[in-house]
């Protein structure tokens, strides 16, 4: 069993490695990591691959996560709590660390999701609304991102206290997730508080 488990979680990782918006920007002849903001997740895929593009990136992303758990869920057969949520910690750390790119990728926010979506599916929900709104008004994405991470802390944290802890591992994992997301975009918060971060153009 543990053999079995420590397979799936080097499989998770390597999935969540998979470096979509570079795959895509080698394609059309670009490198996404030397235009744009340099990141190679969805945001910056939109912006410099076209908007048909980015939304398959975000996509697939998404999918890389939701897909590290539920393949976990099918293959390891009724595993625990805890061993879903190191498959879920294996696929976005691929995503931020990948194999594939010199252990430099994307801020995880769209493989987090896909992993929320599989373990915490009314939560994401809530985060979700939050981030559509906040990106809507504001135009930034990385504001959407950062409220809706800590919206999905929040929600876990009510619905942990209602049912006396109950889930007090996913709670923590939020915690954590959440935590590292809002760091890794200390430098768009800077940008927001100076005036100059990119907004995305909706019409565009």
């Amino acid at each position: 069993m543990m053999s079995n488990i420590i397979i799936a979680v080097i499989l998770a990782y390597l999935l969540g490695s998979i470096p979509t918006s570079f795959i895509f920007g080698k394609l059309k002849g670009i490198d996404i990591r030397k235009v744009g903001s340099g990141n190679v997740g969805a945001t910056n895929a939109l912006r410099i691959l076209g908007t048909k593009i980015g939304i398959i990136t975000l996509l697939i992303d998404i999918l890389k996560g939701f897909a590290a758990i539920s393949l976990g869920k099918y293959f390891l057969k009724n595993p625990s709590q805890i061993v879903l949520i190191i498959l879920g910690i294996s696929a976005i750390l691929g995503h931020i660390f990948t194999v594939f790119l010199n252990f430099k990728g994307g801020k995880g926010v769209a493989t987090s999701t896909g992993v929320f979506l599989a373990l915490l599916p009314v939560p994401l929900l809530i985060a979700l609304a939050v981030f559509v709104v906040t990106v809507f008004f504001s135009k930034y994405v990385s504001l959407g991102s950062i409220l809706a991470s800590i919206t999905l802390l929040i929600t876990e944290l009510i619905i942990n206290i209602r049912n006396s802890f109950a889930d007090l591992s996913l709670l923590i994992f939020v915690f954590f997730v959440s935590l590292f997301i809002v760091i890794r975009h200390k430098a768009n918060i800077k940008r927001i508080i100076a005036g100059n971060e990119n907004k995305i153009s909706f019409r565009k």
